[in-house]
């Protein structure tokens, strides 16, 4: 069942969290980053470990803060505060597409608290200018895609929630899933504070210089699992991370898309327990 609490601070943090039977805490930090953490509750719930899912800083019912405040060092340390609340001194961290990079950040940056990592629909390696070259379908979809942004009429928050729901497509390749899928961003509480930075140029990207080798120098598990439709993280890019991070391993979901986790949530499940199990 879950509950709910606001760890207090500058930000106060929002935290949708659950109690497990099994002496493991698994932190989940969503993407976006303006969207909240409710997408991410479904399949993760059916796991027996303790569940941590906070809002990001300005990111649904998680506090806001100056513009210049969001940066990923404060990610880090909006991150230690929750662990500290809830007397974690280890946890497994997932970190799903932009929450990805905020994951290996947070690992590479505070190695004492990070047990295992999973990076969900997201990468280690930069993405290449040439990522998605000769995938037609990609483009098509992408082409046919409506943006939000030339809508003058909108303001940011509307935005933000309207390019979700025209991303769709791209972010979802099973069609049956869908349906479930635009339920889900019913439920999610959008926001804009994080493309303010964005637009003016000043968003500070999490991901480090060098990650793969500081990940593989911490010596801990880590999962990287991927759609293998992903229109947003090429999967080409899983085989060479492998290379470069000795105790990695990945499950590729062969039809999902980014959203792995709702494509082919038990398979995407599977790959979460089976993870946990042998770490």
């Amino acid at each position: 069942m879950w509950r709910d609490r606001l760890v207090p601070g500058e930000p106060e943090i929002f935290v949708a969290w659950q109690e497990g039977t099994a002496d493991r805490t698994l932190l989940a930090i969503h993407g976006g980053p303006d969207w909240d953490h409710s997408f991410l509750r479904d399949p993760l719930e059916r796991l027996d470990c303790r569940l941590l899912l906070p809002d990001l800083r300005g990111c649904g019912r998680s506090g806001r803060v100056p513009v210049e405040e969001y940066h990923p060092d404060g990610l880090m340390q909006d991150l230690l505060r929750v662990l500290d609340a809830f007397d974690v001194e280890r946890a497994d961290v997932l970190g799903h597409s932009y929450g990805g990079m905020v994951a290996q950040r947070f690992a590479i940056t505070h190695p004492s608290r990070v047990r295992s990592l999973i990076v969900s629909g997201s990468s280690v390696l930069p993405l290449p200018p040439d990522a998605f070259a000769g995938w037609t379908e990609r483009d098509e979809i992408l082409a046919r895609q409506e943006d939000p942004w030339q809508r003058q009429d909108l303001t940011p928050e509307v935005r933000t929630r309207a390019e979700a729901f025209a991303s769709a497509p791209a972010n979802i390749w099973r069609a049956e899933a869908m349906p479930g899928y635009l339920r889900r961003l019913e439920e999610v509480r959008f926001g804009a504070q994080w493309l303010a930075p964005f637009l003016a140029g000043t968003l500070v990207s999490p991901r480090l210089p060098d990650a793969a080798q500081r990940i593989a120098e911490l010596d801990i598990p880590v999962l990287l699992l991927h759609g293998r439709q992903d229109m947003t993280f090429p999967v080409d890019l899983v085989e060479p991370t492998l290379e470069l991070i000795p105790r990695a391993r990945a499950v590729v979901l062969e039809e999902a898309g980014h959203m792995a986790h709702v494509d082919e949530p038990d398979g995407y499940l599977n790959a979460v327990r089976e993870f946990l199990a042998a770490g």
